[in-house]
């Protein structure tokens, strides 16, 4: 278990729709009996050909929770911790994240860390 998924905690937090299931494996989704949010993987138990695993990281969910914790961290130490995790997931499980994904991430990050600048800048004209 990385330690970004330690922090996002997908079994706990991330909220998976039939919806979201059935867009992500390109099947209509009255194919999906049910799906069952285990520790490391969801499970989803399909009527047309029995059940399959699925990544928490295959999820638009995954990449909402880390845009979520991107977004929240509170200063520029923080913020490069978590950059570090994403790196580090996203080398070990390729497959599982698309270059949409990482750019989206990234840009993100540039963002935030953009945003701690600023302030720090404005911190030091008004002292």
């Amino acid at each position: 278990m990385t330690p970004l998924f330690r922090r996002i905690q997908p079994s706990k937090k991330l909220r998976i729709t039939l919806r979201s299931i059935a867009q992500m494996l390109k099947i209509r989704q009255n194919l999906i009996k049910r799906v069952e949010s285990w520790a490391n993987v969801v499970f989803v138990h399909r009527r047309d050909r029995g059940g399959q695993f699925v990544s928490y990281r295959s999820l638009e969910q995954w990449t909402n929770a880390i845009g979520h914790q991107i977004q929240n961290c509170p200063n520029l130490g923080e913020l490069s911790q978590l950059k570090i995790s994403i790196r580090h997931d996203s080398r070990k499980f390729k497959k599982q994240y698309c270059q949409q994904t990482l750019d989206f991430l990234r840009q993100m990050c540039s963002q935030r860390q953009e945003c701690f600048k600023n302030w720090e800048n404005l911190n030091s004209c008004v002292s």
